[in-house]
């Protein structure tokens, strides 16, 4: 995840410097839970958590068997991990026979998150979307049951001033088809007096929709820390520097927002998990596992350690 991401060359001396704690929740997130209990309370909780892609050559030998070939990825990827940040519909709308290919060589309790075709968010910008948006809705439900809420990543400069071409095109988005919106632009947190009313539209109509927020827990944009939930499910992104111990503490963090919500409603949590060159994303994945084991006593899929 490049969005907020330190770079490189600045990670030994800026890194220690950054505020990973959580800010409290935001007024709107009890209402956002809220249709997640039901008269008994909160249903029951699902956690998952993975990367962003199976083709990972360094993953042979310790997630993927050493002499696996390409194309049994996959599979191996979905033994291992519970969920995926599934990038390739970003740039390309697969045909329904292809998802349903991806979907068959995963287990009955996998879910993937598909983030929406960049002809429909960057390019077209929402306008004149009828044919992509068919198009990517029959590639989504042809994953069937191994479907996980979808997102819409805005485009860095899609600010407030362009709420009306979101609101439109989430108000015609199936019910039937989760999705959640990750808001990059300054301008969604930070509104200016004359913004205002149109972040607090937007915002208010997801939660009438039962449109989920994205969380990007990244380091230099701790904006997008939102902690504003407007529906019972979520995709966390979690940007982590592989070996430095604010992983464990950060993710630590989150199991306890994560218990907290569980009470008010949540149902489902999607870690996303972004390494650099996803090489430490199955320790990452473990650890996480560890950790809701020990703080939800929720016991979810991770890669196995390698033992030498």
């Amino acid at each position: 995840m490049k969005y907020g991401k330190i770079p490189d060359e600045l990670r030994e001396a800026e890194l220690p410097l950054v505020d990973f704690s959580l800010p409290a929740d935001h007024a709107d997130t009890p209402s956002g839970l809220a249709s997640g209990l039901t008269a008994g309370g909160a249903r029951s909780l699902e956690v998952r958590a993975g990367g962003t892609m199976w083709t990972i050559r360094p993953w042979r030998g310790s997630v993927y068997p050493e002499k696996a070939t390409q194309k049994t990825w996959p599979v191996h990827y979905g033994r291992a991990f519970g969920t995926i940040e599934f990038n390739a519909t970003h740039y390309r709308i697969h045909p329904p026979e292809r998802m349903a290919e991806w979907a068959d060589m995963m287990p009955d309790d996998f879910r993937f998150c598909a983030k929406f075709p960049a002809i429909i968010t960057h390019y077209r910008r929402f306008n004149d979307c009828a044919g992509p948006t068919d198009d990517f809705i029959a590639g989504l439900d042809a994953l069937g049951t191994k479907r996980g809420p979808s997102f819409i990543q805005l485009p860095p400069h899609f600010g407030p001033g362009q709420s009306g071409k979101l609101l439109a095109y989430l108000e015609q988005w199936p019910r039937a088809f989760p999705v959640a919106v990750e808001f990059r632009h300054p301008g969604w947190f930070a509104p200016s007096s004359e913004d205002s009313p149109r972040v607090e539209e937007v915002w208010s109509a997801m939660r009438s929709l039962g449109v989920g927020s994205v969380i990007s827990d990244t380091a230099m944009r701790r904006d997008a820390v939102h902690m504003r939930m407007t529906a019972p499910f979520l995709l966390l992104r979690f940007g982590g520097y592989t070996g430095h111990p604010s992983d464990r503490t950060r993710l630590e963090a989150w199991c306890s927002r994560l218990k907290d919500w569980r009470a008010s409603g949540l149902r489902s949590v999607d870690l996303l998990v972004h390494q650099p060159d996803s090489l430490g994303t199955p320790d990452t994945c473990r650890m996480f596992a560890e950790l809701v084991q020990e703080h939800l006593g929720i016991t979810l899929r991770a890669p196995a350690p390698v033992l030498f």
